[in-house]
C-alpha cells in the first residue's frame, strides 16, 4: 500500500479560503469631553439649576413671611374692614373670624368665612377678601323685608324669601301685615308664600298706582285664597270701615280693579260691606261672613245693582 500524502497541494488550499473578508474592526476615535461647542450647553444647565436656587429661596423665604411674620397677622377685629351693613351689628360679622385672631390672614378660609356670615338672618349674600398685609374686607347685601309677620308675641320682619327677621331698634318700616306663616313653616312653603304677597302687591299697584297704601293685612294662611284688609277704599272714606277681601289665587289686578270700581255702590245697596268675596268668575258675594249678595259679573262691569242685592238676607 502507498502512504497518503503528507499536504495537500496549494492550489486545493487556495479553493477552501472563505469568498468574503471579515469585517475590520473600526477604529474608535476619542473626543474630547470638554470640547469648545459643548461649553455653552454646560453654562445653560448651570444658570437654570443657580436660578432654580435662587427662586427656591425666595418662595421660601415669602412663605414664611406671609405666614409667621407678625406684619401679616390678624391680631384685632379692627383690621376687618366692613362695607355695606346698615342692621348686621359689626360685632356679629367680627364674631366670625374669631378663630383667625393671632394667625396670618393667609391661612384665613375665605368661603368658610361668607358661607358663616351668609347664616345671619339679616346677610343676604356676603364677599370676603383679603388685603395685604394684614387686614379683612368683608362686604355685605342685606336682605330687603317687604312685610311685617305678626308672631305670637310681637311683629317680626319677612323678606320674599321667607326669612324671618328681627326688628331692628333703628329701623323705620311702612309695610302691610303679613299673617298665616311662621317658623313651623319649611323655608321652601314660606317662600312660596311670600312669593304669592309680592305678586298680589305687584298685579294691584299696576291696576291702580297707590293701590298698595290701602293694604293693610294680608292672610296667607290658605294657598288657594290671599285675603286681603282694605281702608280707604271708595270716594268717602271717611267712615268706611276696613274691608276683608278674598282675592284667590291669580287675576289679583283684575279683581282688585273691579273692587275699586264698584266698592262705592256695593256700600249703597247692602249699607255696609265689611268682606267681598271676588273668587268666582260669574258673581261677586258681598258679606259673605254675614249675609250673602250675589251680583252678576256682566252687572258689576256696568256699574249696576241688581235689585235682589238691596233686599239682603241673614245666611240661612
Amino acid at each position: 500500500m502507498s502512504a497518503e500524502p503528507d499536504y495537500l497541494p496549494a492550489d486545493a488550499l487556495a479553493e477552501e479560503e472563505p469568498k468574503y473578508l471579515r469585517r475590520q474592526k473600526p477604529v474608535e476615535i476619542r473626543k474630547r469631553k470638554f470640547s469648545r461647542k459643548t461649553w455653552p450647553l454646560y453654562r445653560r444647565v448651570l444658570a437654570a439649576v443657580v436660578a432654580a436656587l435662587v427662586l427656591g429661596l425666595a418662595v421660601y423665604q415669602a412663605g414664611h413671611y406671609f405666614l409667621f411674620s407678625p406684619g401679616v397677622m390678624l391680631e384685632s377685629p379692627d383690621q376687618i374692614q366692613i362695607e355695606g351693613n346698615r342692621f348686621v351689628s359689626r360685632d356679629a360679622i367680627t364674631e366670625k373670624f374669631s378663630a383667625d385672631l393671632g394667625r396670618s390672614v393667609v391661612r384665613v378660609p375665605l368661603e368658610d368665612r361668607r358661607k358663616a356670615l351668609e347664616s345671619l338672618p339679616w346677610v343676604e349674600q356676603a364677599g370676603v377678601q383679603r388685603v395685604l398685609p394684614n387686614r379683612i374686607r368683608v362686604e355685605i347685601t342685606e336682605r330687603s323685608p317687604v312685610a311685617f309677620l305678626r308672631t305670637a308675641g310681637d311683629l317680626s320682619l319677612v323678606d320674599s324669601h321667607g326669612m324671618i327677621l328681627e326688628r331692628p331698634a333703628d329701623g323705620e318700616f311702612r309695610f302691610p301685615v303679613v299673617s298665616g306663616i311662621g317658623e313651623s313653616m319649611t323655608r321652601e312653603l314660606r317662600e312660596l308664600r311670600m312669593n304669592t304677597y309680592v305678586q298680589f302687591m305687584k298685579d294691584i299697584e299696576l291696576a291702580a298706582p297707590g293701590a298698595d297704601d290701602h293694604v293693610s293685612e294680608v292672610d296667607l294662611s290658605d294657598a288657594a285664597d290671599l285675603r286681603a284688609t282694605l281702608t280707604g277704599l271708595g270716594p268717602a272714606t271717611g267712615g268706611a270701615a276696613p274691608v276683608l277681601v278674598h282675592f284667590g289665587d291669580s287675576n289679583f289686578g283684575e279683581r282688585y280693579r273691579m273692587l275699586s270700581e264698584n266698592i262705592a255702590q256695593w256700600r249703597s245697596s247692602a249699607g255696609s260691606v265689611d268682606s267681598v268675596d271676588l273668587r268666582f268668575a260669574r258673581q261677586v258675594v258681598v258679606n259673605p261672613e254675614t249675609r250673602t249678595v250675589a251680583a252678576s259679573a256682566a252687572h258689576v262691569a256696568a256699574h249696576a245693582v241688581p235689585a235682589h242685592a238691596k233686599a239682603a238676607h241673614k245666611r240661612q
